[in-house]
């Protein structure tokens, strides 16, 4: 018997519109549905005049049902997976029954579609080239440390999710430990009472302190501009005669040749000019 296929189907976050053609056809051909919240896919599959049968598929029981949706598999039905809002498996379940798809070899499709990620970044008006996508923040600041610590001098435009209720705590945090840096929040992205707050970190908090928050929110934070980068670099050896910067480099491990050529980079100088004061190193 021929195995059936697994479709991912990313799904409205805000805007019932905003579903594809794609994902509508997929979710009548299907056999059978699994959802992250039976109820909410009931409602999306009602307003579009889909029957199908449901399965309750969520972060607490995803490792046991992903067996059961392999035994359908496997005896020829489809299968799609839909989450709450946006795309199965960016911070929802999909991730442990796409590994058993692979495990088992069986065919899965993921279809493009909506996501909060990058509808907020285009808002947020920041540096769009890179970023960094970390999801919901751990609740303990110990936890949350080991996280901010990694990213603290990455210049990527950081993305988290957050809750209203613990809004203020990670703005306050994030404030702490990043320091006073641009910051886009966007709230209820595609509903109707959608909206884009853009401003520093320290302004925000005063905002949604004064404007209790209600919601879901994705934060867009700034990424450590270059600048500063290059001023705490250029801190570390600003009282350092050439040799010296030269030495630090080499005490560090670093060869001769790419010592020269870094101090020459840091201090804007000729290479030629650095390899002088290297004669005696």
């Amino acid at each position: 018997m021929k195995n059936g296929k697994l479709y991912l189907v990313p799904t409205p976050i805000g805007n019932l519109k905003d579903i594809t053609l794609r994902a509508l056809e997929t979710l009548k051909e299907a056999d059978f549905i699994a959802a992250e919240d039976t109820r909410q896919t009931l409602k999306l599959l009602n307003h579009f005049e889909i029957k199908k049968p449901l399965i309750s598929y969520h972060k607490f029981n995803e490792q046991s049902k992903s067996d059961k949706i392999i035994d359908l598999l496997m005896e020829g039905k489809n299968v799609a997976l839909v989450s709450d809002a946006g795309t199965p498996g960016i911070s929802d379940p999909g991730s442990v029954i796409v590994g058993r798809c692979i495990e088992k070899v069986i065919d899965f499709e993921v279809l493009p579609g909506a996501t909060a990620i990058t509808t907020a970044l285009v808002y947020s008006g920041l540096d769009t080239t890179k970023f960094l996508f970390r999801g919901f923040l751990p609740r303990e600041n110990k936890d949350r440390k080991i996280i901010t610590d990694e990213l603290l001098k990455s210049q990527e435009t950081l993305i988290f999710y957050e809750s209203p209720h613990r809004l203020i705590d990670t703005l306050t945090f994030l404030l702490e430990t990043f320091g006073d840096r641009r910051i886009a929040i966007c709230r209820e992205l595609t509903k109707i009472y959608e909206e884009i707050y853009r401003d520093t970190l320290k302004q925000a908090l005063l905002y949604f302190t004064q404007n209790k928050p209600r919601g879901e929110f994705v934060l867009v934070l700034e990424g450590k501009k270059l600048e500063d980068i290059k001023e705490e670099k250029k801190e570390a050896w600003i009282n350092l005669s050439i040799e010296e910067h030269i030495l630090k480099y080499i005490n560090d491990g670093i060869n001769k040749k790419e010592a020269i050529k870094l101090v020459a980079k840091e201090r804007e100088l000729p290479k030629s000019e650095v390899y002088k004061f290297s004669t005696d190193i």
